[in-house]
């Protein structure tokens, strides 16, 4: 080899390793580097406090979700009865992490059902996402149970994800709802209530307060549709008191339920001053600058 390719490869050597000291680095202290937040005081008379969720799903490269980094970071303060949450492809979770403002809590869209290292090939157990620094997580979510071109999930197996994801530490955003052709049946809570039965079986009391319920009706996810506000209420009052007929009353008063169909800057203020309707799970909204108008349409205290 000529002098000159013997330079060329001692540079990349050199890169490589510097680039692995590099990730090493940032894998254990990969949230020092996270720009500050900030909080408006917006007082509110609710019983609960407001969580909104962002689901990026499969989208984005890495300069453009780094691009929605920069935009979400300039967007101003979030008021301080609102608990923000961005749920982001896997491959990405390290670098929004590293530089997505410190507010804003990052989580995953899936875990595996594994409790720990093994022979899980494709899998990201809830124990590594809680190691590299995730808080939340979505479980259920109905493309998911519906499945895209694979096997969809059936309810035990969410409920099992579900208790591993709370023993190792995350918070659940645990989805549920129904399809166009069973709210047009009449059988909505019926649905609901059998996916969430697995997890009442499983779940002890104290894990109840990592769990927030995320309503979806499927036939208004990414469609446009969206129940109109009193439509959700009415389904959010239904589960609120199933839970309270199969769990507790206690676990009901404080458990947060979002809504997760369609919602978006337009419609977030009518369908949050719902007295059930604790927050909400954005899909496309939460790839826009439009997330923001959902995080301030919170009620506020005049």
């Amino acid at each position: 080899m000529s002098s000159s390719g013997n330079l060329v490869v001692a540079a990349t050597a050199a890169a490589v390793g510097a680039g692995a000291a590099m990730f090493y680095l940032t894998s254990k202290d990969i949230q020092k580097s996270r720009p500050k937040g900030s909080s408006v005081a917006n007082p509110t008379t609710g019983p609960r406090k407001y969580l909104i969720g962002g689901n990026w799903k499969s989208n984005g490269s890495y300069e453009e979700n780094v691009a929605r980094i920069k935009v979400f970071n300039e967007a101003g303060p979030i008021p301080d009865n609102v608990e923000v949450v961005l749920c982001v492809p896997y491959i990405h979770i390290p670098m929004v992490l590293s530089q997505l403002r410190d507010d804003i809590e990052v989580g995953a869209q899936d875990c595996g059902v594994n409790e720990k290292d093994g022979a899980y090939t494709g899998e990201v157990g809830a124990h590594m996402l809680k190691d590299i620094g995730c808080t939340w997580v979505i479980i259920g979510h109905s493309e998911r149970r519906e499945g895209f071109g694979m096997a969809g999930e059936p309810e035990e197996l969410c409920a099992k994800k579900c208790k591993n994801a709370l023993n190792k530490g995350l918070k659940v955003m645990f989805a549920i709802g129904e399809k166009k052709e069973e709210r047009e049946s009449g059988v909505t809570m019926k649905v609901c209530a059998k996916q969430l039965e697995p997890l009442a079986k499983l779940l002890e009391p104290k894990d109840w307060a990592n769990v927030a319920i995320a309503y979806e009706p499927v036939w208004a996810i990414g469609t446009g549709l969206t129940a109109t506000p009193e439509m959700a209420q009415e389904t959010h009052a239904d589960i609120r008191k199933w839970i309270k007929e199969n769990v507790s009353e206690e676990v009901a008063e404080a458990i947060r339920i979002q809504y997760g169909g369609s919602m978006k800057g337009a419609n977030a203020e009518a369908l949050l001053k719902q007295p059930d309707i604790d927050g909400g799970l954005i899909g496309g909204a939460s790839l826009q600058a439009d997330f923001f108008n959902v995080v301030n349409g919170v009620p506020k205290k005049l």
